[in-house]
């Protein structure tokens, strides 16, 4: 009988990626019932429900099973002048799923977690970016933003 290696499983890793997995679902579901992204030509577009702080919703890129596309506010960070709150998001189309692939409240990932962080590290950092998308998305829905408060403002320059 060959001598089999096993390696034991660490279910917390399996549980955290999944958890991750889920979060990028459940965010497609939000971005889409606010903005349908997919239909969104690139460019960009600014949704006011009157509260003063409008939202704006730059597509940045449109590929074959991707949008590329950035949310953020009209404020600005006065260190960096970065815009403050912001998120890259990639849509997965076919997958239909919502990735923060960065984010900004007021400092750049290499400053949460250093240039070279462990895996676990990045992890963490991937839930907590994609957490804070999930109850950003939520907020803009309870506040009234959508597809009827979207107004394209032109191809970025």
């Amino acid at each position: 009988m060959p001598h089999v290696l096993t390696r034991p499983i660490d279910a917390a890793k399996i549980n955290r990626f999944s958890w991750l997995m889920a979060l990028y679902a459940e965010n497609h579901q939000r971005l889409h019932r606010l903005f349908v992204p997919e239909d969104l030509v690139e460019g960009r577009y600014v949704s006011s429900v009157g509260d003063g702080l409008d939202l704006h919703l730059d597509v940045i890129a449109r590929h074959a099973y991707t949008v590329e596309l950035r949310l953020s506010y009209a404020l600005l960070d006065p260190v960096t002048g970065e815009p403050d709150p912001s998120a890259y998001v990639r849509v997965y189309r076919d997958a239909r799923q919502a990735e923060a692939t960065h984010c900004y409240i007021g400092r750049r990932w290499q400053d949460a977690i250093g240039m070279y962080p462990p895996p676990a590290e990045v992890l963490g950092h991937r839930l907590r970016m994609n957490t804070f998308l999930g109850k950003w998305l939520q907020y803009l829905g309870e506040r009234g933003h959508g597809m009827g408060t979207l107004v394209f403002q032109g191809v970025a320059v």
